[in-house]
Formats: structure tokens, C-alpha cells, sequence
């Protein structure tokens, strides 16, 4: 229902054609391709493929699609990896209809467009203080994984080794447990 409505929003403006909409986050390079995309409207949490790793997808593609995500996790860790993953744009959903239209349309000219509070709080936070050694770990813990041997064998990692990433990632976050560690990652936008 968000997906139609925000077309029909882009639909109304006089310079903006919707070419496709797609259910999910897998196989957008393929409809990009197909459908001669020139801007991508993504969110972070997709069925399929989350944003931000679709956004990585259509960068890599050489497609030149220009991304923006729109999405109501405004965080600064999600900020930091969509603009690392190519991202050209960064908005959260409460901000006004026209706004999203006037981020289109910015993209295109080759400016980058970010939510002006997140911005200052991405700047204000500091960059990601987890490997991605460690951010793999978490999201094995966090996503069921019940033991160290369990993330080992899912990770192809020796224990101790899950056990000093875990460690350093609890440390890091300044949590008192795994589980504490991967929800503080979870809620800065790290994993």
C-alpha cells in the first residue's frame, strides 16, 4: 500500500514517470535494466534484499541508477552504509511529500540529498566502531545462532575466534552480553 501510494504521489509531478514498481528488494537490477531505470526508491527493511544491500547491488551493476532511500529507520549507522553502498540520497518518511519529488529530482542533477537532522547526528556519532568480522558475529548471535559453536560452524570460524569477536563487539557497543551487544548494534544502524 506505502509502495503504490508513493508512486502515485511521484506519478502527479509533471517530470516524474514511475517506470516499475517492484515487491520485493531481489532482482531489481534486472528490472532496472529492463526498464531503463534512471532513480531507484528504496527502503532498508525490503522482502527479499534489504535497501541498502540492493542499493550495492544497482551501484555495482555499472546501470548508473542513481538510489534514494526513503525509510522510517532514520539512523545514523544506516545513513553511513546506504552512502557507503552507493546511495545518492537519504530521507526518512515523515519528512513532506515534496520533499521526496525536489530528492528525485536533485539525484538526477548529480547532487546528494540527506535528511539534515540524521546528518548532523551521523556526524555527531562517529563512523561504525565494529569489523565487519564482528558486525558477521553479532548478526549471527542476533539472528538465533544459540551457541559460539553455532555461529563458528555457521561462519566457518574457529570458537575461540567467535568467542574474541563477540567479546570485542560487547566491548565496543559498552553491552553487558551478546544479546545486549547485537540489539545496541541493531538499534545505531550497524548491522
Amino acid at each position: 500500500m506505502v509502495r503504490e501510494a508513493l508512486a502515485t504521489l511521484l506519478g502527479l509531478e509533471d517530470d516524474i514517470e514511475v517506470a516499475v514498481q517492484a515487491p520485493n528488494g531481489a532482482g531489481l537490477v534486472e528490472l532496472a535494466r529492463e526498464h531503463a531505470v534512471d532513480v531507484a526508491l528504496l527502503d532498508i527493511e525490503m522482502p527479499g534484499r534489504g535497501g541498502i544491500e540492493a542499493a550495492g547491488d544497482l551501484t555495482a551493476s555499472g546501470l548508473g541508477v542513481k538510489v534514494v532511500i526513503l525509510t522510517t529507520f532514520g539512523r545514523p549507522g544506516y545513513l553511513r552504509r546506504a552512502m557507503e553502498a552507493g546511495a545518492s540520497a537519504f530521507l526518512v518518511k515523515d519528512a513532506p511529500a515534496a520533499q521526496l519529488a525536489d530528492a528525485v529530482r536533485k539525484v538526477l542533477a548529480g547532487e546528494r540529498v540527506i535528511d539534515p537532522a540524521l546528518a548532523a547526528e551521523a556526524l555527531a556519532g562517529g563512523a561504525n566502531p565494529l569489523t565487519a568480522r564482528e558486525r558477521d558475529v553479532l548478526r549471527a548471535a542476533a539472528d538465533g545462532a544459540a551457541t559460539n559453536a553455532d555461529i563458528a560452524q555457521l561462519l566457518h570460524l574457529s570458537q575461540g575466534t567467535v568467542r574474541n569477536y563477540l567479546s570485542l563487539a560487547i566491548q565496543k557497543t559498552g553491552a553487558r552480553n551478546r544479546a545486549e551487544a547485537a540489539r545496541a548494534a541493531r538499534d545505531k544502524g550497524w548491522l
